[in-house]
């Protein structure tokens, strides 16, 4: 899809239409949908991507998202600490919080990564509270 603002909302319609169709719970389904926008949004404010690619798969073991950018950059996506006066920066930070695990690769495509993560097919029955940086 065309790397712009709506493709984020475009990326979490249609992860979300998969997931109808899988029977997947809403509670378990808010969490892909959460990384989903939070990986797309990544791909298309930091870097210079035309296209950004996402996939959804599924098997026994749960559920893992992929979006692949065309960044050509050296930088690798990274977590990082958020600065407590900025509106972004929380990202990835989310991703690590609700993610099974997560990680970075280079896209398949040509130039560019593929960041992905992996879930469980079904909700944690507690989770981890992140740790408070005042």
């Amino acid at each position: 899809m065309t790397a712009t603002a709506s493709c984020v909302s475009a990326a979490r319609a249609r992860a979300r239409s998969v997931l109808d169709t899988w029977g997947i719970s809403a509670e378990v389904g808010d969490d892909v949908l959460l990384i989903v926008s939070e990986l797309v949004t990544n791909a298309i404010t930091h870097t210079a991507s035309q296209d950004v690619l996402c996939r959804l798969r599924a098997d026994t073991r749960g559920f893992r998202i992929e979006v692949e950018d065309q960044s050509q950059a050296g930088r690798v996506p990274e977590q990082r600490a958020a600065d407590p006066h900025s509106q972004c920066g929380r990202g990835l930070i989310l991703v690590d919080a609700l993610a099974r695990t997560w990680g970075v690769t280079t896209a398949a495509r040509g130039p560019g990564h593929l960041v992905w993560a992996e879930l469980p097919l079904s909700a944690p029955q507690e989770r981890p509270r992140p740790a408070h940086h005042p």
